[in-house]
């Protein structure tokens, strides 16, 4: 199994970067694992609560069950996905059985600050993208699909997302084995991705 970890900051382009490489790939050899998917669970808090947490900082990520769940892949063994309601702040009581493939690919914005984690990795990408333009993305995000009103994206970005990104995502882009400018479709980048990927799996 080839374990792709796909990072950058939030807003930067990554599902457009891992729908590029899916669609390159036969539909049966290739997974995909979501960090947001493995927020800790916060059943124990009240929603009041859970809005206060600092969901861009690693201590929010699950990572020793996102790490058991990956060691089961490799060997083989199917897993079941927490499925995440951002409207809830909160785990779902729903899984998603997730088959191993020849090619799982995990992405999010905090996956390569976990060395554990990062290790795993036999390709590790960062998606590199302006900040302005990861802003305008997260804001249209959140307002149409997370049922975020503008001040909350725009109080959130400036206490946690951005000092957050700068303190634990920004320094990840050294660990990248390929770094994707995302300012537009990079096909150069997505076809060398692919080429390694086809190397790898030949």
């Amino acid at each position: 199994m080839l374990v792709i970890g796909i990072a950058g900051g939030t807003g930067c382009g990554k599902t457009t970067v891992v729908n590029q490489i899916i669609n390159e790939l036969p539909f049966e050899e290739v997974g995909v694992i979501s960090q947001d998917s493995y927020y800790c669970d916060l059943s124990h808090l009240s929603y009041e609560e859970r809005t206060q947490v600092n969901f861009d900082h690693p201590r929010a990520i699950d990572f020793e069950l996102l790490g058991n769940h990956l060691q089961d892949l490799k060997k083989g063994i199917p897993i079941h996905q927490p499925v995440y309601s951002f409207v809830k702040h909160n785990r779902t009581t729903d899984t998603i059985l997730t088959h191993p493939r020849k090619v799982m690919i995990v992405e999010g914005i905090l996956i390569m600050t976990n060395p554990k984690i990062r290790e795993m990795f036999d390709i590790k990408i960062f998606v590199h993208a302006d900040s302005d333009e990861r802003l305008i993305r997260r804001l249209k995000r959140d307002t149409t699909e997370r049922g975020r009103d503008l001040d909350e994206v725009l109080t959130r970005y400036q206490n946690t997302l951005k000092p957050m990104h700068n303190q634990f995502i920004e320094p990840t882009k050294e660990y990248a084995d390929i770094i994707i400018p995302n300012n537009k479709y990079n096909t150069v980048a997505v076809d060398i991705v692919r080429t390694i990927i086809n190397e790898k799996l030949s």
